[in-house]
């Protein structure tokens, strides 16, 4: 598997990377935050690069990590995992709404952190393998079996039928959408969609899946997973 390091001391790069390569990854180091947004665009024929998960340390010299992390969530869907010396609740809560995958605070166990890449991984897998199978995307459309989502017309249809969604409905349908298989923490549906804290907004996002459950006329699409949030369940074509 090949890896992107975004890490600005060298000496902890290396360190790393060594450990890595002896379990069989490939690793890409960028020591700042530009040079990861570069290493995730697409090269000058279009081939984008493929990374099996992202490491981003957050204290980089040049840009703060968070906003980092922001950045290349909008250009590829490839697992981000935080590893910083950051360890506060907060931090590590406006980390994974910001689309991180996991959240791994230094210092740590070199096993646990392979025990984390290993684990984000399989269930990226998990959501290609759906993709392929149940799901089709040009950026601008979204297939789930009979569910087709146009982003661009913020319109829904089942088996071809329109489904009238409301404006949050709609975008939390896409969000789950983007990302078939991989479970949305509460806190981070909320920051996203309603751009707001978790605080006494539970009560409306329970209202908001049961609404597009409804509608939709498929209950089982907007799988709860207790205790922690959400995530959308293809169905077969």
């Amino acid at each position: 598997m090949r890896l992107l390091l975004v890490e600005d001391d060298d000496h902890v790069a290396a360190a790393l990377s060594a450990i890595l390569a002896r379990h069989g990854f490939t690793v890409t180091h960028a020591r700042n935050g530009e040079e990861a947004l570069q290493a995730v665009l697409p090269t000058a024929q279009g081939e984008r690069p493929s990374y099996g998960v992202i490491l981003l340390d957050l204290g980089l010299p040049d840009q703060d990590g968070y906003q980092v992390c922001g950045r290349i969530r909008k250009l590829t869907t490839t697992p981000v995992i935080m590893v910083t010396a950051r360890g506060d609740v907060r931090s590590r809560i406006h980390g994974l709404n910001l689309g991180a995958d996991d959240y791994v605070v230094k210092p740590y166990d070199p096993g646990e952190l392979l025990a984390r890449i290993h684990a984000v991984s399989r269930r990226h897998a998990g959501t290609e393998e759906t993709a392929a199978t149940g799901t089709a995307t040009d950026g601008t459309q979204l297939r789930l079996g009979p569910v087709t989502i146009e982003l661009p017309t913020r319109r829904v249809s089942v088996d071809g039928e329109s489904v009238p969604l409301t404006r949050k409905e709609f975008d939390l349908l896409a969000l789950l959408a983007q990302r078939p298989g991989v479970v949305f923490r509460r806190e981070q549906i909320i920051s996203e969609v309603w751009r707001t804290s978790w605080e006494g907004t539970g009560r409306t996002l329970e209202v908001h899946v049961a609404s597009l459950r409804s509608k939709l006329r498929m209950p089982a699409l907007i799988e709860t997973v207790r205790g922690v949030g959400y995530r959308l369940v293809a169905p077969a074509a």
